[in-house]
C-alpha cells in the first residue's frame, strides 16, 4: 500500500526536491494534498501531473486567480486561507504531512496535524525554533514521530539509531560556511543581495541562501537540534564543513564519532523521511568513493559570523529568546533583500532586538505569537 503524502509549500525549493523524490517512487507514495502561498499556476501543474484531490492557496489573490481561470483539473478541490491549510494537514487519509511553509505559517498546520495523530516531516525550521516547547509536547502526547528533513538533523537522526541516550556525548553539525566563507573581513560591508543569493554547493531561496552566508541558518538549526534531540547548548558545535558531504557528526562516550555522508541534495533526507522506516534506491547518485575528494573541518568565526553567537546566545538563554532570533533575523533578511539594510547590519538588527524584548521564561503559544509580532514590528521599525 503507498504511504499518502501532504505537502505544505509545494512550490518551493524544498517542494521542487519532494517532488522528485515522489516521481521516482510512485509505487511507494501518493501525493494527495499540496499547499502553496500564491505561485498558483505552479501548483495547477502539480496537479495535474500527480492527479491530487486536494489544494490550497493561502493567498486570496492567488485563489481569487485561480477560479477565474479555471486552470486547476477538476479532479481537484481547491481551498484558500489559514482554515483550509489546517484541513488539508488534517486529511483522514493522510499518512505523513511535510511541511515546507516557510516561517511561523506553519506552525498551526503542524500542531493540527499532530493533534489528528499524522507524522510530521518538518523542513520549517521556524516552527522548533518559535514553538519547540509546544510541539515536541504536542507530538509525544499524540505519539506522532518529528522526521527532520534539514540534511542536518536528519544525519543526526540517522547516526543516533540503535544507540541509547546515555551513550551520546555530543552533536556536530556542519555548515559550508556560505558564499564569503573565505572573501576578506572588508569585503562584507560591499555585499549586495545579489551576490549574497548565489550558495556555491545548495540549491535554495533566497532568504535560506542570505541565512547561509550570514550562518543565521546553522543558529537555527542549534535551537532546532536542542529541541529535537533535547541537548543542552554545551553539547552542540558547529563546525565549517566546505564541501557539504558530511552532513553532521554524532560523538559518543566513548570518543568514537559517526557521520552521514552524501552529495549536497535534498532529496536524500526528504526519501529517508517519506519512507522512513523503509529504504529505497535514491533519486540521483551518491558520493563516489573511487573519485579523489577531500573533506575539510574547521571551526567557524564569530567576528565573521555574529549571526552564530547570537543564536547560541538566544539557545542558552531560553524562553521566547529563539522567537525574537528568529522573527529579528527573518525581517533583517527582507529588509536586506530589499536594499533598506546592509548586510553587516543584519546582526546588528538580531542584536538590537534581543537585548531590547522582555524574554518571559514560559510562554503560551499566545505570548510566542505575540513576541514574534512585537519584535518584528520592533525589528520593522531600527534605523541604521
Amino acid at each position: 500500500m503507498r504511504k499518502k503524502v501532504v505537502l505544505l509549500g509545494a512550490t518551493g525549493s524544498i517542494g521542487s526536491s519532494t517532488l522528485r523524490v515522489l516521481r521516482a517512487h510512485t509505487d511507494r507514495l501518493q501525493l494527495i494534498g499540496v499547499a502553496a502561498q500564491s505561485h498558483d499556476r505552479e501548483l495547477a501543474a502539480i496537479c495535474r501531473e500527480f492527479a491530487v484531490p486536494h489544494a490550497v492557496l493561502h493567498s486570496e489573490d492567488a485563489y481569487r486567480r485561480a477560479r477565474q481561470g479555471s486552470y486547476f483539473p477538476g479532479t481537484t478541490q481547491l481551498s484558500c486561507g489559514p482554515e483550509a491549510l489546517a484541513a488539508l494537514a488534517t486529511l483522514p487519509e493522510a499518512d505523513i504531512v511535510l511541511i515546507a511553509v516557510v516561517g511561523t505559517a506553519g506552525l498551526n498546520p503542524a500542531l493540527a496535524a499532530i493533534e489528528a495523530g499524522k507524522d510530521i516531516a518538518l523542513a520549517n525550521k521556524e516552527l522548533l525554533v518559535l514553538g519547540g516547547a509546544h510541539v515536541i509536547a504536542a507530538a509525544r502526547r499524540k505519539g506522532v514521530r518529528l522526521l527532520p528533513t534539514d540534511s542536518e538533523h536528519n544525519a543526526i537522526f540517522q547516526c543516533l539509531q540503535g544507540h541509547p541516550r546515555q551513550q551520546l556525548d555530543k552533536l556536530i553539525l556542519t555548515a559550508s560556511g556560505g558564499q564569503f566563507r573565505d572573501s576578506p573581513a572588508a569585503a562584507l560591508a560591499e555585499v549586495s543581495p545579489e551576490m549574497a543569493t548565489q550558495h556555491p554547493n545548495w540549491s535554495m531561496g533566497p532568504k535560506i541562501t542570505v541565512d547561509s552566508a550570514t550562518m543565521a541558518n546553522k543558529g537555527l538549526e542549534l535551537i532546532e537540534a536542542h529541541w529535537l534531540f533535547d541537548l543542552e547548548p554545551d553539547r552542540l558545535e558547529v563546525v565549517i564543513h566546505p564541501q557539504s558531504v558530511v552532513h553532521s557528526l554524532v560523538q559518543f562516550i566513548d570518543g568514537s564519532i559517526l557521520a552521514q555522508l552524501s552529495p549536497p541534495s535534498m532529496t536524500f533526507a526528504i526519501q529517508h523521511c517519506l519512507l522512513y522506516p523503509e529504504r529505497a534506491p535514491g533519486v540521483e547518485p551518491t558520493t563516489d568513493f573511487k573519485k579523489p575528494f577531500s573533506l575539510d573541518f574547521r571551526a567557524p568565526d564569530y567576528a565573521r559570523y555574529p549571526c552564530l553567537r547570537l543564536a547560541y546566545d538566544a539557545l542558552r538563554a531560553g524562553g521566547a529568546a529563539g522567537a525574537i532570533f528568529n522573527a529579528a533575523n527573518e525581517v533583517a533578511v527582507e529588509r536586506f533583500l530589499a536594499k533598506e539594510i546592509a548586510y553587516l547590519e543584519i546582526p546588528q538588527l538580531i542584536e538590537h532586538c534581543l537585548g531590547s524584548m522582555p524574554n518571559s521564561q514560559q510562554p503560551s503559544l499566545h505570548q510566542l505569537l505575540q513576541t514574534d509580532a512585537e519584535t518584528r514590528e520592533l525589528a520593522q521599525s531600527l534605523k541604521f
